[in-house]
């Protein structure tokens, strides 16, 4: 079989595969990548005809944009995530260093930088806040930001041993990070009384869709620790991703399929057994993983009869989608430099410092104040840019939003769905736009293309029902779910992605090993680490 990208409109599903994995986000590829490299034939069926889920670029009128990766962090050394994408990747993914700040926090005037570094965070927060009981608690914070995400190690863990060893052994290694199980506010408000404090120490939440009352601190201790020392962006843009470890699920006799969607899960006597897709056509294999998500995969691709069989239709009530968002992309006719476009992240709020007012009164009239802009600079990121697209740049502007905004619109089809979705659209587009110009006022009149996408956009193309950007919302009341794991009620079935772990790429990655550690029965981090360290003598000796 080539070497390439397979259309399943165009090209017919051949051959026996141990494994299907449903969706080519970055968990099912990394899984995929795993598994192949363990001597698995391994099919990956893409319902979208672009491969690659969130990691993905589009195009349009001669620029690219990114879908989802803006930047991910640990990428500086031999971190597990870094080490997991050089086993997984045929080509090392080459990483592109921010710099000394990679966000910004905006509040009216007052801008506050995250600097690369633990000890430097620690240094500029203190100058920012003066006072001894405010340094006093930006170091606390820092410590109970370390100890939980060290805690979640054997939380994580727990997700793949088997069913009886969690029986004895499951809430003792659930025990430690459980007890950050509780909102990031009620986490920070035992430290600090200081709401400025807080608002900037939280200022990251848009990563994870959920404002202090509301998020789990186990997610925010994941996210902020994953940035402590700074932010990094692929070479050649997110879609390098997708090229650097597709190959070596290809050159090991997988095989990935775009324009395939599936319709459903076969299951026979409980047991996972293949997949039917929306053709009718039926492809069998001995283990089936999707990388669709909880909801997706329970509400769309099991059997009503079996889901409540198996009581998974009890489980999947206790989970609740995150909110939906809006990506607005926007592309001018020349270069980063001409712009002045720097690389670090604004994050752009109110100046009242209350992110979780601001949510509430947004949600209740589209009208009131943006709770927060998200604004990212992927050209001025990327030392591969210029190589690609001489003389112009790009920027994205996100935003949260609620699906019912554009629910009205929901079974129109792209791009037509009339008037009225089109002048929403652009008077949130012009609102985004003014935020961005506010601080840099020089892109006001250079601006030559812009689009927006909405809940419905990711709908339509990510599959997620609600146009959520991070699967699940990262609640306590998430965390608190055991049966969050790769492991199914139903026999051969898994899932892998980002509900099963955290939010973020970080997340889907680790999810996708944890995933194939499940499936293999035995712990595949021996591979990860003897590949470092050859690596690490092959470049000694270099």
């Amino acid at each position: 079989m080539t070497n390439k990208t397979r259309s399943y409109k165009r090209d017919e599903i051949k051959g026996d595969y141990d494994v299907i994995i449903i969706g080519s986000g970055i968990s099912g590829l990394t899984a995929a990548s795993f598994l192949a490299k363990e001597g698995k034939k391994v099919l990956i069926l893409e319902r979208h005809y672009t491969p690659g889920g969130y990691s993905h670029v589009f195009k349009r009128r001669g620029y690219e944009w990114d879908i989802g990766i803006h930047y991910i962090g640990e990428m500086h050394r031999d971190t597990l995530l870094k080490q997991i994408l050089d086993y997984i990747s045929e080509e090392p993914i080459e990483w592109a260093d921010m710099g000394d700040v990679y966000d910004k926090m905006i509040f009216g005037d007052e801008v506050y930088e995250f600097r690369k570094g633990i000890e430097n965070f620690i240094a500029q927060m203190k100058i920012y806040f003066p006072n001894e009981e405010d340094h006093i608690a930006i170091e606390k914070y820092v410590e109970l930001v370390n100890d939980c995400q060290k805690k979640q190690k054997s939380y994580f863990a727990e997700k793949v041993i088997p069913r009886a060893a969690s029986w004895f052994f499951g809430n003792k290694m659930r025990k430690g990070a459980l007890e950050y199980n509780r909102t990031t506010k009620e986490v920070l408000d035992e430290i600090t009384s200081n709401k400025k404090l807080i608002a900037v120490l939280t200022g990251q939440f848009g990563d994870y869709g959920l404002p202090p009352s509301r998020s789990s601190f186990m997610m925010h201790a994941v996210l902020a620790k994953h940035y402590f020392n700074g932010g990094f962006y692929p070479v050649g843009g997110s879609s390098v991703i997708y090229d650097k470890i597709a190959p070596t699920i290809m050159n090991r006799g997988g095989a990935i399929y775009t324009n395939a969607e599936v319709e459903q899960i076969i299951i026979e006597d409980n047991k996972a057994i293949g997949v039917r897709m929306a053709d009718g056509k039926e492809v069998f294999a001995k283990k089936i993983i999707s990388s669709t998500g909880i909801v997706n995969t329970f509400s769309k691709l099991i059997p009503k009869d079996i889901l409540k069989e198996n009581k998974m239709d009890e489980l999947q009530a206790q989970v609740t989608p995150s909110i939906g968002h809006v990506c607005l992309y926007m592309g001018f006719k020349h270069s980063t430099e001409e712009l002045k476009l720097k690389k670090p992240n604004y994050w752009i709020f109110p100046d009242n410092y209350d992110h979780d007012k601001n949510i509430d009164d947004y949600l209740e009239n589209q009208d009131n104040e943006i709770p927060v802009v998200y604004v990212s600079f992927p050209s001025a990121k990327d030392p591969d840019w210029n190589n690609r697209y001489p003389g112009k740049a790009t920027i994205d502007i996100i935003t949260m939003a609620d699906y019912e905004w554009y629910k009205k619109w929901e079974d129109a089809k792209w791009m037509k769905r009339g008037d009225d979705y089109e002048k929403a659209k652009e008077k949130l587009s012009q609102r985004l736009m003014e935020k961005l110009f506010q601080h840099e006022p020089q892109l006001r009149d250079k601006v030559d293309y812009y689009e927006l996408s909405t809940p419905l956009s990711t709908k339509h193309f990510v599959n997620y029902q609600y146009g959520e950007l991070y699967g699940l919302d990262n609640s306590p009341e998430r965390f608190a779910q055991k049966f969050l794991k790769p492991k199914t009620p139903i026999k051969n079935l898994y899932l892998t992605g980002q509900d099963t772990i955290t939010c973020g790429v970080g997340g889907a990655i680790m999810s996708g090993f944890l995933t194939a550690c499940n499936l293999k029965k035995r712990s595949l981090y021996g591979r990860i680490r003897k590949h470092s360290e050859a690596k690490n003598k092959d470049s000694e000796q270099i």
